[in-house]
């Protein structure tokens, strides 16, 4: 279908000037995309348009044109035409110069072709490959410069591989692992030097376990272990503890664990 003009469509974009991709005056008359059958419209999907939301909508109206614009000078053409592009033609963007163009490459490759990007000079198509890749190709970014790439690993990595970030430099990704990690692992982060990372081992420790925990130098993990004591730890901590808060939770826990056994003998 020839292009048509839009005949006063309102919505939302409509306010934006039509403009070309280049900062020109569209031009319908030297557009390449009717000849090649597409259907288009100007001021709503138009691919020679400047504002994303516009190329957006000729992709959807024509989705089969996606290969013809993969190297269309305007990045977002080129980006958005990656969503629609049959995938054995983006190997050839995987090097563009625009990080856009490569993170929509970075959501469609195949896995085996999408490890390519993981060293990539921009965070947020690592951070999308980091979010699609599996096993040891995953545990490849667990040195990654960008903290929250490894928190991503570390919140995907297959159990037995989590091990490999406990000893990182920021505590969130050592928390991303704790939340996941498994005994005996788990006792290697009793001495965390972040309180977040011991209270969320606390948490998940058996209660037999948790006396480790009774000793810590921050009153919050205390606090945390009073409230899953047993019965022993929690008299001892209701009465020695030297934070008025944590002796309160031990009584609490006392009271607790009070009610728990009248309800089973009940």
């Amino acid at each position: 279908m020839m292009a048509t003009e839009s005949g006063g469509r309102s919505g939302v974009g409509q306010d934006i000037p039509e403009v070309g991709w280049d900062g020109a005056p569209l031009d319908c008359a030297d557009c390449s995309a009717p000849p090649r059958g597409a259907r288009c419209e100007r001021g709503h999907a138009c691919v020679q348009d400047r504002y994303a939301k516009r190329i957006d909508r000729f992709f959807r109206w024509n989705p089969q044109l996606g290969n013809d614009y993969l190297t269309h000078p305007y990045f977002e053409v080129r980006a958005i035409a990656c969503r629609h592009a049959d995938v054995f033609h983006l190997l050839r963007l995987i090097g563009d110069e625009d990080e856009t163009v490569r993170l929509s490459v970075a959501v469609r490759l195949p896995l085996s072709q999408a490890v390519r990007l993981r060293d990539d000079p921009h965070r947020e198509v690592r951070i999308r490959v980091a979010m699609r890749l599996e096993g040891r190709a995953l545990q490849a970014m667990a040195g990654d410069d960008d903290y929250y790439v490894r928190k991503l690993v570390a919140r995907r990595l297959p159990d037995a591989l989590l091990p490999c970030m406990l000893d990182d430099s920021e505590w969130e990704v050592r928390l991303e692992a704790v939340k996941r990690l498994a005994m005996p692992a788990l006792l290697r982060m009793c001495d965390d030097r972040e309180i977040a990372v011991r209270r969320e081992v606390v948490a998940r420790l058996p209660v037999s376990m948790l006396h480790r925990m009774a000793g810590d130098p921050a009153w919050e993990v205390r606090w945390e272990v009073a409230q899953r004591a047993d019965r022993p730890l929690a008299q001892h901590m209701s009465t020695h503890d030297e934070e008025a808060e944590v002796r309160m939770e031990a009584h609490a826990r006392l009271d607790e664990l009070d009610r728990l056994q009248g309800e089973r003998h009940g």
